[in-house]
């Protein structure tokens, strides 16, 4: 996982992740933290294990690392994270040693990762449903206050 490493290692990446911990400080809901999206990373690896879907390891950790880091841009610009995240992969993934066609699917995967739209075996559907599977929801001390729907809450642990 060479070109993981490369991300975690990226300037920006590093300053991405610092700038949502400090948005995120006071937060009492989940958090978008390098916690998280290794949760998604490890989630979307089993997923894409069970069903044989043959997706690239290193491609689902790219994307997972990527599809919050902007989250800090929301909360101070108002800028839809899931666009400026997709934004930033380009130059990121570009650097760590992606291919164009790699950083095209991490991109869609990531613009897609709020919304899906009826794609059930794609890799923006693994990135979404493995995104939604990492909240230890049936935990959370902020349940009862969280806009997730009692529909969208995990009860249980799946991953």
């Amino acid at each position: 996982m060479e070109r993981i490493s490369y991300i975690l290692n990226n300037k920006v990446f590093k300053e991405y992740l610092k700038r949502n911990e400090i948005a995120e400080k006071e937060r009492v809901f989940c958090k978008h933290n390098l916690n998280h999206s290794i949760d998604v990373a490890r989630i979307a690896y089993i997923i894409n294990l069970e069903n044989k879907w043959g997706y690239d390891k290193e491609l689902i950790y790219a994307a997972a690392l990527m599809h919050d880091i902007t989250k800090w841009r929301q909360y101070e610009e108002g800028v839809p994270h899931h666009i400026s995240a997709a934004e930033i992969a380009d130059s990121i993934l570009a650097s760590c040693k992606f291919n164009d066609e790699e950083i095209e699917m991490c991109k869609n995967a990531i613009i897609k990762h709020r919304k899906l739209e009826d794609e059930n075996n794609s890799f923006a559907s693994l990135l979404y449903k493995a995104d939604k599977l990492s909240r230890l929801c049936f935990l959370c001390e902020a349940k009862d206050t969280c806009n997730w729907s009692q529909e969208k809450m995990n009860k249980k642990l799946i991953y």
